[in-house]
């Protein structure tokens, strides 16, 4: 077994995930915006909030307010996934439709907090690991309001007060009751893909490209993709490439810059014929390399083949977290009264991960796959399988 540990060198890189621009009307603070919904019929909301209250949710009338990452509210990505779960946690608890504030520039963040804020919001969720200092601060000087940190893992000092420094001396959990963190196990998803990539190579060696190793989810996307792979094939070869050393814009932010590295990789390497992206932007080229080299690519994060359409012709199936779903669940969570601070660590066992539909691709998984993709599904709900903890091929990166 291999254990292996880096330090969360993340300084607030992980904004640039998300593209630049917005769309917006009414305004509860002078960036903050509430833009038309999203025009992807795949997107609509499941639940509208004129519909009736789910049965068996917990019934709460709150004002509830999102904040986006630096980019759109339609981005097919993290701002839009969560927006549509705010939307579908409202209507589940019966609770009138949220409102959103969209951040052109990080500076926004603490300003479109302020404004929600300001006008007494009962709840309100930031996106992105960018917002997750503001988030504290907010936390703390308004313990009565409640907060949903998407892609946020509180870390504060004994006084409850944001630890850029990452030494999480304090109890975020006992600190700040008011804050869920959500972060997700990516490796679980990481090993189903892995499954998938090494069924469908036809050649024994598959890619990833990952954005750096420096921020934790990277390497455990990746280390539980190989971890995958090797448990339908032991001798698989996993080439893995990182972009960058640092969460910079050359890992997260740099599309053609993604797609060059991946073309250089595969002339390396040509008997690659699978390749995961792990990289935000800078991965939606390495899926652009993958296509033009006639070759299969696994998304990430989200379903890349409706968000990234451009690669959707060998996009296979993407690693997802279910964003939607864990926004809504936490939402309902703080209705219910049975919300908890601190990092909400989201996994599989409640289904707040797994893989994509494989839609067009759906012809390439054999009964046999599938049927290992259930079976260590089944294992890692039960506790029997480790996608990278204790895992005979890989261990985890210590968040």
């Amino acid at each position: 077994m291999r254990n292996r540990s880096r330090g969360l060198t993340l300084f607030g890189a992980m904004a640039i995930l998300v593209a630049a621009c917005s769309s917006g009307a009414t305004t509860p603070s002078p960036s903050a915006a509430t833009p038309e919904p999203s025009t992807a019929e795949s997107m609509a909301p499941s639940a509208p909030a004129s519909v009736e209250p789910s049965q068996g949710a917990p019934q709460a009338d709150l004002q509830i307010g999102l904040v986006t990452d630096v980019g759109t509210l339609d981005d097919k990505n993290f701002n839009e996934y969560s927006w549509l779960g705010a939307q579908d946690g409202a209507a589940a608890i019966g609770s009138q439709p949220p409102r959103s504030a969209v951040s052109q520039v990080s500076a926004d963040i603490a300003t479109n907090i302020q404004g929600f804020i300001d006008q007494d919001f009962d709840i309100i969720v930031t996106v992105g690991f960018a917002a997750g200092g503001d988030t504290i601060a907010a936390a703390k000087a308004n313990p009565d309001i409640k907060f949903i940190g998407v892609d946020q893992s509180p870390c504060v000092d004994a006084e409850g007060n944001n630890d850029p420094t990452f030494a999480c001396a304090g109890d975020a959990g006992a600190l700040l009751p008011n804050l869920q963190g959500i972060q997700w196990k990516e490796q679980q998803p990481g090993y189903l893909a892995g499954i998938v990539a090494a069924s469908i190579s036809e050649s024994g060696v598959i890619g990833a490209v990952g954005g750096t190793a420096a921020v934790p989810a990277v390497p455990n996307y990746i280390i539980g993709y190989e971890n995958g792979a090797k448990s339908v094939n032991p001798d698989i070869e996993v080439k893995i490439a990182y972009v960058s050393a640092a969460p910079d814009a050359a890992a997260f932010a740099d599309p053609a810059g993604g797609q060059a590295f991946a073309q250089q990789m595969l002339q390396q390497t040509p008997e690659i014929d699978v390749m995961f992206q792990v990289a935000g932007l800078t991965g939606n080229g390495v899926l652009q390399a993958a296509c033009d080299a006639g070759i299969k690519a696994v998304g990430v994060d989200v379903d890349q083949f409706i968000s990234t359409p451009a690669t959707s012709s060998c996009t296979v199936v993407s690693a997802e977290k279910k964003l939607r779903k864990n926004v809504s669940d936490a939402i309902v969570r703080i209705a219910g009264g049975t919300d908890v601070g601190g990092t909400v660590k989201l996994d599989i066992t409640t289904d707040d991960v797994g893989l994509s539909p494989f839609h067009d691709f759906e012809s390439l998984i054999t009964p046999e796959t599938q049927g290992k993709i259930d079976e260590a599904v089944a294992g890692m709900k039960a506790g029997t399988l480790l996608a990278c903890e204790e895992n005979p091929f890989g261990g985890c990166v210590t968040q």
